[in-house]
């Protein structure tokens, strides 16, 4: 199933209100995003410019501290969907469970995808996948333990979209260093700039420039790169997000516990939930213009993104104390 947050077009069409009423906690993009410096018109006006292009990419390097091949493209998600390209199709093995999409454009293109749930277990395959940290759960994979399975595998890729948060989780650093290893970053969740369409693939050179051929020439518009270079090189605003949201986890969880949930997992961009009843406290939150996200194959599960300021912090804590009380009074 190809389900996603950030549906709330869904939301209204179910439960009413304007967007404006509602809080979307659906994904895990930062809700206090970078702010967005004025650009000049020729940014918006002419096509993207190559010297544009190297500048990002720099800036790239020095955010994932990395001398690998780089490649931007519209997001992590553009990388996932070429890909399976790379080669012909064999068998993929996916670590799971975690974002569909993998699984989802690997089957698409003629791949025999195994859904497994144990890092030895992707071992042999000829292409791996792993979210790491992981997404929904947060599981996390130490970059030594990386390291060692990039041997024992025909390629490995590594989707570090939420790996922002924790910088010593990368791999991103070995890529240049580790044949047959792709690190995908993905821009909009971290810096909370996701409508922006930006995010990287990060290999060995002979495999970045495939995946280039494949995007063609202007793979990201030029407000990317000129939006990602200067943030992707201000360390001040990444450590001081990254010290925010750490101390804001255990808020959101102390919410969810006293609301009778139990928090099982996640990053310091989204919290996940294990209840008995998640599909009736999405819709009760949903009553309070607050969206979630559930899951169609753990009906157990909701996931939370962390609000944005006080504001949102206070209309969740209201919320969630109400939907406990009402599914536990």
């Amino acid at each position: 199933m190809r389900d996603h947050g950030g549906n709330l077009d869904q939301a209204i069409a179910r439960f009413g209100g304007a967007k404006t009423d509602w809080i979307d906690l659906s994904t895990g993009i930062n809700r206090r995003p970078y702010p967005v410096p004025p650009l000049p018109p020729e940014v918006w006006n002419a096509l993207p410019r190559q010297d544009a292009r190297q500048a990002l990419i720099a800036a790239a390097a020095h955010a994932y501290r990395t001398d690998a091949a780089i490649l931007p493209l519209a997001g992590a998600q553009a990388a996932i969907q070429l890909i399976p390209r790379l080669a012909p199709p064999g068998r993929a093995r996916v670590l799971s469970p975690t974002y569909n999409e993998h699984a989802a454009a690997l089957r698409a293109a003629g791949w025999t995808v195994d859904e497994v749930t144990a890092p030895g277990d992707l071992v042999g395959a000829d292409l791996a996948v792993l979210v790491n940290p992981n997404n929904p759960d947060g599981r996390a994979i130490t970059a030594a333990d990386l390291r060692a399975l990039a041997g024992k595998v025909g390629r490995l890729v590594v989707d570090e979209s939420f790996a922002d948060i924790a910088p010593d989780l990368s791999i991103a650093p070995d890529c240049a260093e580790i044949p047959g290893l792709l690190v995908l970053r993905s821009f909009g969740k971290f810096y909370g700039l996701a409508g922006l369409r930006l995010g990287f693939a990060i290999g060995a050179k002979a495999v970045v420039a495939q995946l280039a051929a494949m995007a063609g020439p202007w793979a990201v518009s030029g407000p990317a790169l000129e939006i990602g270079a200067r943030a992707l090189r201000d360390d001040n605003w990444a450590a001081a997000t990254r010290s925010r949201l750490a101390a804001e986890s255990p808020r959101i969880d102390a919410l969810a516990q006293a609301a009778g949930w139990r928090p099982i997992g996640g990053t310091g961009l989204f919290r996940l939930y294990d209840m008995p009843e998640a599909a009736e406290a999405q819709a009760r939150l949903a009553h309070h213009r607050i969206w979630s996200r559930i899951f169609p194959r753990r009906p157990g599960w909701l996931r939370l993104g962390l609000p944005g300021d006080e504001d949102e912090w206070t209309r969740l804590s209201g919320a969630m104390e109400k939907v406990g009380n009402a599914i536990h009074p």
